[in-house]
């Protein structure tokens, strides 16, 4: 087991770029956008996936990492299952918190923000594309529910297979979520640990634009 004053001794000096208030865009969403291109044209490993951290009813935090199916003015959808502990938790908590780090360009991004769900016709339209045998794990996983053992995950997913075929179709239980920001932070490595933290807060409708010390 790796010792707490090995672990206390790893440390990395950022010195990829610098994030200056000239290169912003007035709207977070739009620099998002900027920040996530650059992160696919870096080849950074799933530049989509995202912490997801929810919290239940009594405020206990919870958090997984999910993929980011869309990202646009409406703000950051994700899929899953409704009656997962993260569907759970956002049918008595709709708000929620996302990061992305992309370490190959020592970034981060924060986002905090209300969350509901997308409409049918838009979970339709994603589940009708992924592929057959992810459509059938839909149906064959009761999502963070206990389960004997993993033949019974195989024995669920072999019955749907044969009830529906390559087209099954979406379960009422799955579909989408989409967060609509109300504040991001835009975090950018520097030496030093002299970092670099734009945070954009909505205020009505315009978005408030600071630098946040490191």
């Amino acid at each position: 087991m790796t010792s707490n004053a090995s672990i206390a001794q790893l440390r990395k000096n950022y010195t990829f770029g610098q994030l200056l208030e000239a290169e912003l865009a007035p709207n977070p969403l739009s620099f998002f956008q900027i920040w996530f291109d650059q992160a696919v044209k870096a080849e950074c490993p799933e530049p989509n996936s995202m912490t997801l951290a929810t919290a239940d009813a009594a405020g206990n935090p919870s958090a997984r990492i999910v993929l980011l199916k869309g990202a646009d003015e409406a703000g950051f959808t994700f899929f899953t299952n409704y009656e997962s502990q993260k569907g759970k938790e956002l049918a008595v908590r709709p708000h929620a918190a996302l990061l992305f780090h992309w370490h190959e360009l020592e970034r981060q991004v924060r986002i905090k923000g209300t969350v509901d769900r997308v409409s049918s016709d838009e979970s339709d339209a994603y589940f009708n594309s992924r592929p057959a045998a992810s459509r059938i794990g839909a149906w064959a996983s009761p999502q963070s529910a206990e389960i004997p053992n993993r033949e019974f995950l195989e024995e669920a997913e072999k019955r749907f297979s044969a009830e529906f075929g390559d087209k099954p179709p979406r379960p009422a239980h799955w579909g989408g979520y989409r967060l609509h920001p109300t504040e991001i932070e835009f975090w950018q490595g520097r030496p030093s640990r002299l970092h670099d933290r734009i945070h954009y807060q909505l205020e009505g409708d315009q978005w408030r634009i600071t630098r946040l010390a490191p």
